[in-house]
């Protein structure tokens, strides 16, 4: 049942593959990267696969052995490996699915006209080297191995209309908590108010009667009536 084999690092037996039988019949992806591999005439018939990576290994051909081990295959990475001729890519004609080729750090792809080769060599291709025949970059991810895109885009509208809703929670939050300071401000300035009130009433209360009395018709606009008096005897 498994579906994943990652061999990285791990060394074959004098370049060979070693260990792998029908018994993994149902592999979907197989990394042997970097196992010193020179040859891949001992891998066994895996019809599931889809993703084959070989990078950094020593194969310069042989790659007959796919088209009749793992002809469902649509990823292939064979860069760093010792590939010169485009001749060497031919047998991948027999690959239909094929959508995707790297031969990144290959000789081969120092030649004249390189990519234009082997895309006319290899019409199923989508991809080379991660770039397709318009130089436009493969995308990060393959859509069918993420599983329905619709999903994923409710997924994420549902995060958004989260996201706005906690936004507006916490601006009613931020509302809620001026709208106390603005009050204990206002009960703050009325107390003010009434302190500044209660001083001068404290000291009214201090001054002798009739100057209070005076004081309280000068801030009416009146005059004391014993001063009427004194002018009138002038």
């Amino acid at each position: 049942q498994v579906k994943e084999l990652v061999l990285d690092n791990c060394l074959s037996d004098n370049g060979k593959v070693i260990g792998l039988s029908s018994d993994f019949e149902n592999l979907e992806f197989l990394s042997m990267i970097s196992v010193q591999l020179m040859s891949i005439s001992n891998l066994p018939k895996l019809n599931k696969l889809r993703k084959l990576e070989l990078s950094d290994n020593r194969i310069s051909g042989g790659l007959e052995v796919l088209a009749e081990r793992t002809p469902n295959l649509t990823h292939l990475n064979l860069s760093g490996n010792r590939i010169k001729d485009i001749n060497t890519l031919e047998p991948l004609k027999k690959l239909p699915n094929l959508r995707s080729l790297d031969l990144f750090n290959c000789e081969v792809t120092t030649l004249i006209n390189y990519r234009e080769s082997v895309f006319t060599l290899l019409p199923q291709l989508s991809y080379l080297d991660g770039f397709d025949a318009d130089d436009q970059e493969a995308p990060d991810s393959d859509p069918e191995a993420d599983g329905d895109g619709e999903e994923n885009d409710d997924y994420e509208e549902d995060d958004l209309d989260e996201e706005v809703i906690d936004d507006e929670d916490d601006d009613d939050d931020d509302l809620e908590g001026e709208e106390e300071e603005d009050g204990l401000d206002d009960e703050e300035e009325d107390e003010d108010e009434d302190g500044e009130d209660d001083e001068e009433d404290e000291a009214d209360d201090d001054l002798p009667r009739g100057e209070k009395r005076k004081r309280n018709l000068e801030d009416e606009g009146e005059e004391d009536p014993e001063d009427e008096e004194d002018d009138e005897d002038d």
